[in-house]
């Protein structure tokens, strides 16, 4: 066997194993993210952050649903000028922190992009595709020439690596991973937009009516987007959505994600879940016969 079996790479980035920690779960304190990469965790994602410090909305904004998570944060965030200390602390763990930055524009993404890369991150990722939050995220990410911009304007000014996430709820997400072609890499899925019905109350349970749905119920939608997206692409990906076990990390990996990022499961199987899946797989790539995880990229796409 291959001495580092579970070592990737993605972007230009080198990860020790392919589990990443996704943006919004755990991720706005430096010294939590610390704790999570000292975990197991290959890597980081920060909290989306933008240009200005943002409240959200007003509780209830989770709700957790039998095998899934609906949630509508709004973008809570402190603004880009006061997470320096957070990258910092983060990063006193010697592994890769990738920051997550959302904006109204290609102005206001480059702005916020060239400080978090001020700041010592390895690479930055995009949010477009906030789903639940006006004049961001996913309204941003359905416009196919608004997206090659902003990817464009930022791999122009940055010396680190650009990642675009991208959302599921989009008409053709081909054409919008086409649209981010300039990226080092592609990160899919966002949450679903969903909605829950407090029956007794008549109305929605989430303050905000729609939220992001995440967990479980996502991984066949992940997964089949991420395998579309490398048939009709070929690019770098990192699969995100759904994944609890070993056996969902590489139905991502064969559908052509060259890393992935976890986030609902946390809530089940607590920080210590990148250790233990990166355990599984090890035993996982063993019964399967395979030195190196990065063998099996992709095999699944025909």
């Amino acid at each position: 066997m291959n001495s580092t079996p579970l070592r990737t790479e993605i972007g230009g980035i080198t990860l020790e194993n392919p589990l990443m920690l996704a943006s919004g779960i755990l991720d706005e304190n430096g010294y939590t993210m610390a704790r999570i990469l000292r975990e197991g965790a290959a890597a980081v994602v920060t909290k989306s952050i933008g240009l200005d410090e943002r409240t959200g909305y007003m509780p209830p904004v989770v709700f957790p649903g039998d095998g899934y998570l609906l949630n509508a944060i709004g973008l809570t965030n402190p603004g880009i000028d006061s997470f320096g200390d957070e990258i910092r602390v983060a990063k006193e763990a010697g592994k890769p922190v990738i920051g997550s930055i959302f904006g109204k524009d290609a102005e206001e993404f480059l702005r916020v992009a060239l400080k978090m890369e001020s700041y010592g991150v390895a690479g930055i990722e995009l949010n477009l595709s906030c789903p639940h939050v006006k004049g961001f995220g996913s309204e941003i990410g359905s416009d196919p020439a608004l997206v090659e911009e902003i990817v464009g304007e930022l791999k122009r000014k940055l010396k680190v690596p650009v990642f675009a996430k991208l959302s599921p709820n989009v008409t053709d997400i081909v054409a919008i991973a086409k649209a981010a072609s300039a990226s080092d890499g592609l990160v899919l899925i966002n949450t679903v937009r969903g909605i829950a019905i407090d029956i007794f109350a008549r109305k929605p349970v989430l303050t905000n009516g729609y939220g992001g749905l995440s967990g479980r119920a996502i991984k066949p939608i992940g997964v089949r987007l991420v395998h579309e997206v490398k048939k009709e692409t070929g690019h770098a990906i990192i699969g995100v959505g759904g994944i609890y076990t070993a056996s969902d990390v590489m139905e991502y990996i064969m559908a052509g994600a060259d890393a992935v990022q976890l986030g609902t499961v946390l809530m089940d199987r607590g920080k210590s879940v990148f250790r233990e899946i990166a355990a599984e797989l090890g035993t996982l790539l063993e019964k399967l016969g395979e030195g190196s995880i990065r063998n099996l990229v992709g095999v699944a796409v025909s």
